[in-house]
């Protein structure tokens, strides 16, 4: 005769399911995609303070959860990817454009790139400035000023360089440096909410 199970295990027994459930989501969230709120408007007009993105985490390889190994080889980010990221000043989360990758020899001017040897192509536009990163253009505020000018410098291997679009008035990488490749968690796609209310523009 089996003997009766006990209430602790009565009571694991109902958890269970919800157990599973929540380790899938932390998994999901953690390694596949998730969401970020905008504190800042560094990424002005791209991105407003108080957005809310939606970061593919599997943009650039599959990782151990909570952890900052890659389970499957890591992926190169595109110059132009909108990417959330680990700083390197103090571990805060984020929100940057990749403007220059390992090899680039980089330069900012004003506000303005200069990539292995060549200037990036700003236009106006209706009263907007675009840059245009490997021919696909993004917008561009230089309303704040430039910011403080950077290089000319190489990327080193496994790194990267991160601006905010707003250029004048970000917290980027001319200020803490380049960035490690495994302190990108993901790519932004595009933003899910504004102004508090559901919406859907990629990036």
């Amino acid at each position: 005769m089996r003997p009766l199970p006990t209430p602790l295990a009565r009571r694991l027994r109902e958890l269970f399911p919800t157990l599973v459930t929540l380790a899938v989501l932390l998994f999901a969230r953690s390694s596949l995609a998730d969401h970020y709120y905008v504190p800042s408007g560094s990424m002005l007009p791209t991105v407003e303070a108080g957005d809310h993105v939606v970061v593919n985490k599997l943009a650039y390889g599959l990782r151990l959860p909570f952890s900052s190994r890659f389970l499957t080889p890591r992926r190169e980010a595109a110059r132009g990817d909108v990417v959330v990221l680990d700083s390197p000043r103090d571990g805060t989360t984020l929100l940057k454009r990749v403007v220059a990758r390992p090899g680039d020899r980089v330069e900012v001017r004003e506000g303005a790139l200069r990539l292995n040897g060549s200037e990036v192509r700003v236009e106006g536009r209706s009263g907007a400035l675009l840059e245009a990163l490997d021919g696909k253009p993004h917008p561009l505020r230089l309303d704040a000023g430039g910011g403080p000018d950077f290089g000319p410098v190489t990327v080193p291997e496994g790194h990267y360089l991160v601006l905010g679009d707003n250029r004048g008035d970000s917290l980027d990488g001319r200020y803490f440096g380049f960035v490690r490749a495994e302190a990108l968690r993901g790519r932004a796609f595009a933003i899910c909410v504004r102004g508090g209310r559901p919406t859907w523009e990629a990036l």
